[in-house]
Order: C-alpha cells, then sequence, then structure tokens
C-alpha cells in the first residue's frame, strides 16, 4: 500500500531519538494490548499478516496520529468484529452479548511461556526451486499493490545483490488477504545506498532487505 504506512524512505516526520534504558512498556495499559492481541490471535481467525494489513486500514491522519500500541488495539477491535469474536455493541458496553455462549481461549496462561518461546515459524517445504542464488544480480519489481507486500517503496525498481538464501516462508501479500501462503523462496538482498538514495547518500553504507522471489527479476 502506498500510504503513510510505508514510511521508509519519507521525509518531515522528525528525528528518530532513541530512549535511553528504555522500559518494555511505557505504561500498563501496553502490556495489555499485547496480551489481548496474543490471546485473540489464537483463535486462529486470521493470520499475522492479515493484522499487520489490518494496521494499514488505519486512515492515515489517525495512524500518524497514534502511537504503537494504539494502533494494536484499533486493528484488534476491527479485526474481533470482522470475524464474528465480538460485535460492536460488546465493545461499546464491554459486556457480553445477552445469550452469547461462554468459549474457553485457546491461549491459557499456562500456555503463554511455551507459545511465546516457540513463536510463529514462516518457513515451508516446497517443492519449488529457487529462480536466484547468492552472488545474482536482481532488480525489484515496480509495483503498487492496493493491498498488503512488504517491498517497500524506496527499493522499488532498484538493483541489489543477493547476499542470502533463507528458503522458502509464507508470502505475506496472498497470506494477508486470505489467498493462502503460497511459500516461494525467500532473500537477503543488499542494495548500495547510491542505488536506493541517488547522490544524497554519498555513496556510504548499504541496506539489506529480505525480499520474496515474486519481487524479484534478472538484473
Amino acid at each position: 500500500m502506498n500510504g503513510v504506512h510505508d514510511m521508509g524512505g519519507m521525509h518531515g516526520l522528525g528525528p528518530i531519538a532513541p530512549e535511553s534504558g528504555e522500559p518494555l512498556f511505557h505504561e500498563p495499559w501496553e502490556a495489555r494490548a499485547l496480551a489481548l492481541t496474543l490471546a485473540a490471535g489464537a483463535w486462529g481467525r486470521w493470520t499475522l499478516d492479515a493484522s499487520r494489513h489490518q494496521r494499514e486500514l488505519i486512515p492515515g491522519p489517525d495512524y500518524l496520529r497514534m502511537s504503537y500500541y494504539e494502533k494494536w488495539i484499533a486493528s484488534l477491535e476491527a479485526l474481533m468484529q470482522e470475524t464474528g469474536l465480538l460485535s460492536a455493541e460488546e465493545l461499546k458496553t464491554a459486556r457480553p452479548a445477552a445469550g452469547s455462549a461462554k468459549a474457553s481461549p485457546p491461549l491459557t496462561a499456562d500456555r503463554v511461556p511455551g507459545v511465546l518461546a516457540s513463536g510463529g515459524p514462516t518457513t515451508r517445504d516446497v517443492a519449488q526451486a529457487p529462480r536466484f542464488a547468492v552472488g545474482d544480480s536482481v532488480r525489484t519489481r515496480n509495483i503498487n499493490p492496493v493491498g498488503h507486500t512488504r517491498l517497500p517503496r524506496y527499493a522499488r525498481s532498484r538493483a541489489g545483490v543477493i547476499t542470502r538464501s533463507h528458503g522458502a516462508h509464507v508470502f505475506p501479500d496472498t497470506n494477508a488477504h486470505g489467498l493462502g501462503e503460497q511459500p516461494q523462496p525467500l532473500y537477503q538482498i543488499r542494495f548500495e545506498a547510491r542505488e536506493l538514495w541517488g547522490e544524497a547518500s554519498q555513496g556510504r553504507g548499504a541496506v539489506y532487505l529480505d525480499l520474496w522471489e515474486d519481487y524479484l527479476e534478472p538484473a
């Protein structure tokens, strides 16, 4: 999506100011926002990619105004309503609808440590042979999808070199929209700073991006 959600390379958003000794959570409600998101996601009604895309659907002015976990909560509310886990009235009143069945949560407290430790691997075994190899020169496609993608705007139609092959991974562009995992090879690409930013980079440094095969073509 070509919106404010894809901020890489944009000007006018202020300096990056790392916070020394930054806590894991700035307020107690942020920890609850994370916990609620993980607990609701355990129902399996949506994928990780779908949840990322839901945050991209937040209107630009609201997205720029919201804090990190405010975006998480807004997206969670939308996903839960869309998938029937929660009604608008229940969200408004913070009470279950009369006569609704009480369900047992799939993610109980005793399972949380193990679930967090195992994460959500996206690697898959596929018969498809990789089209490219380490050392190959490639160019990213110039795509402008209206849906979710992991190819940032600043790196489209840019030349780079493959520095690592990660094997096959779930393709987020389809998985975010209920079109299946469609796993395919994932590569690490090195882009020289001058290739991305032109003369303003003064030729210093490089950027490494993990990109799926569908984003690439031979250079």
